[in-house]
């Protein structure tokens, strides 16, 4: 497993986190999980509190969640790649999808998980040696959920509205509505 790689820290190496999630039971959880493998964590719930924490201090690592209320966890990570550039952030959603996950990697995320992650899976991102690259999917995407993630893409790119969206994917807009008010198939 991968608690004995990462549970103890090194002297001297900066193990600060922030984690970003407006999710209480959650993080709650996961910073436990954290601390307990060497991590001091402090924890925010919105953009804006993320924004202050780093401007107080910006951490080594970050967790964030992509959709916090009303705000976009992609601002934390884009004001922690500017506060302090060596720092490694991975992006945690239950909303999932291709386009969302290149924006984070294009803004300093190093990786991109789907909720529910845990902690041993979080670790092995932001540890990751940079040079390593990913193992594929033991479950690769079905061809369902490959036709829901190009939905989704084309939805971002038209600033989520339905009717543009419908008329570029050359679909009738309550087909599309349906779609949309589904759950992401596996």
């Amino acid at each position: 497993m991968l608690h004995e790689q990462t549970a103890a820290p090194q002297p001297g190496e900066d193990r600060t986190m922030l984690l970003v999630d407006d999710d209480r039971p959650f993080v709650g959880r996961m910073a436990r999980a954290l601390e307990q493998r060497g991590f001091e964590v402090r924890t925010t719930e919105t953009v804006s509190e993320g924004l202050a924490a780093l401007k107080a201090q910006a951490p080594a690592y970050a967790v964030v969640d992509l959709r916090l209320g009303l705000g976009n966890g992609l601002d934390v990570i884009e004001a922690l790649r500017r506060q302090r550039p060596g720092a490694r952030a991975v992006v945690l959603t239950g909303y999932g999808n291709i386009a969302t996950a290149v924006n984070a990697v294009k803004l300093g995320a190093i990786d991109y998980l789907a909720k529910p992650a845990d902690a041993d899976e979080v670790i092995a991102a932001l540890t990751r040696d940079p040079e390593a690259k990913a193992e594929p999917p033991e479950n690769p995407m079905s061809a369902d959920r490959i036709r829901w993630e190009h939905i989704q893409r084309i939805y971002e790119m038209c600033d989520r509205n339905v009717s543009e969206t419908a008329r570029r994917l050359s679909m009738h807009r309550r087909t599309l509505q349906r779609i949309l008010a589904k759950r992401a198939p596996r």
